[in-house]
């Protein structure tokens, strides 16, 4: 009985992701603290005929983590279990959140050695919708994982790795949440390290005629470019060995002007769209146009503000397509002066892998990401822009962010992943009555 009452689920929790664009009601919401009790929960769902979704930081700006059955909350079971000082690895629980192992780790003078730019975000999640950062000499953050344990939906505890479980590893480092209930995760870290970072103005010519050089000039290098506009901002970081400036003028600066203003404009420009160009300029003008200098810990740098709720795409094309896909969705842009788009479109660029369903899978990539932000949670016309974009992300060859919308079916993964049908069947052999599926996942599978 001590059992049962333990693993209570709450009814009547709204789940909402970060940006608030997709949300659902599950039945019962867990939040459980132990292997035992998330075993009980699936025991549950297994006699009630129920669908379970484990949800980490719910971040991901898609409805990949909603259900109306049964959601499990891994916020509970988040330690740091072991630290391998020789091998510089360390595993997790997977509900840990990358801004508590941040510091974890900078205990034992380690590091990862790439992060995306949010970490309140679940360890098992992060892998599981392929989030990435960019440099090219770095894969997407699945690809720090050496091993992982996944608890399947008949209640079995799997070790995966490289030497075990191969197969399932490969499928399970980018695993959708749709394979099973990832336990733990074992990353490869690097030692702890500072990162030098420079942002500079540019324009869409230069940096797209001397790609190749930005990309060896600088190892963790990305650039925004101001729709509307030539502009460009270039940024540079790198790892450094000299102490440097942190900006202080940054706080006030990025969040009066940045934030509050930028939300006013962008909420009045939803009555007079043309203004959406004028702003992108202004604000590249006041925030952008100048070159700025930071050093801090490598993790401080890598995070940054996402600001405020957006909707987003992302895609990888591959990375030779870079030049001719932006100067296409530009001359989109121009070519349409009803079509309007918010700055910035961030472009970042990630190494080939070899995981089966990594946007990055066998090529190194260019991912473009674009957003449209959502003033005072007012939504802004996008749907012409959204289809313009993705019609030249597909022409490329592109491949959707797993945690990001877009409009992908089956018939359009399997053309894309050439290992799709091998998930396919990892994943059937491991979840045979779909028990980890949900809406999103249906339109993948089916």
């Amino acid at each position: 009985l001590l059992v049962l009452v333990q693993v209570h689920g709450q009814g009547g929790v709204k789940f909402q992701n970060w940006a608030k664009t997709y949300g659902s009601s599950p039945e019962l919401y867990f939040q459980p603290t132990s292997v035992e009790e998330i075993r009980e929960i699936l025991d549950m769902a297994r006699q009630r005929d129920k669908r379970v979704k484990v949800v980490g930081g719910g971040h991901s700006p898609s409805d990949i983590a909603c259900t109306d059955d049964f959601m499990i909350q891994m916020g509970k079971m988040n330690r740091v279990l072991k630290v391998d000082k020789e091998k510089q690895q360390v595993t997790v629980e997977g509900g840990i959140f990358l801004s508590d192992l941040n510091v974890e780790l900078s205990k034992h003078g380690l590091a990862l050695a790439n992060l995306g730019a949010v970490s309140e975000v679940a360890a098992a999640g992060v892998i599981g919708t392929g989030t990435h950062n960019t440099g090219i000499k770095h894969g997407i953050l699945p690809t720090q994982v050496v091993a992982l344990t996944l608890l399947t939906a008949s209640g079995e505890i799997l070790e995966c790795s490289e030497s075990i479980n191969a197969d399932i590893f490969q499928a399970a480092r980018l695993h959708l949440g749709c394979l099973g209930v990832v336990l733990t995760v074992t990353f490869q870290c690097v030692p702890q390290f500072h990162l030098h970072e420079v942002i500079f103005p540019s324009t869409v010519t230069e940096v797209l005629d001397h790609l190749e050089d930005h990309l060896k000039r600088s190892q963790y290098f990305r650039f925004l470019w101001f729709p509307h506009s030539e502009n460009v901002s270039v940024i540079y970081q790198d790892p450094t060995n000299k102490a440097g400036p942190t900006r202080l003028r940054a706080w006030l600066w990025d969040y009066a002007v940045g934030y509050y203003l930028l939300e006013f404009l962008l909420w009045i420009s939803t009555f007079v769209p043309s203004l959406v160009c004028w702003i992108n300029r202004f604000f590249f003008w006041l925030l952008f146009s100048s070159r700025v200098e930071n050093v801090a810990i490598s993790y401080k740098i890598f995070n940054y503000e996402c600001r405020f709720k957006q909707h987003v795409q992302d895609w990888a094309i591959p990375i030779e397509k870079t030049k001719e896909a932006l100067l296409e969705l530009k001359a989109a842009l121009e070519n349409n002066p009803k079509m309007v788009a918010h700055y910035p479109v961030e472009v970042r660029f990630a190494r080939g892998d070899n995981i089966w369903l990594s946007p990055c899978f066998q090529r190194d990539s260019c991912y473009m990401n674009i957003i449209m932000y959502r003033p005072y949670g007012k939504n802004v016309p996008r749907l012409n822009y959204w289809l313009t974009y993705e019609g030249i992300m597909k022409k490329h060859g592109g491949r959707p962010h797993w945690a990001k919308a877009h409009s992908c079916t089956r018939k359009d993964f399997e053309k894309m992943y050439p290992a799709f049908p091998k998930f396919c069947s990892v994943r059937e052999k491991l979840d045979p009555t779909g028990m980890f599926l949900n809406a999103y996942l249906e339109k993948v599978f089916y």
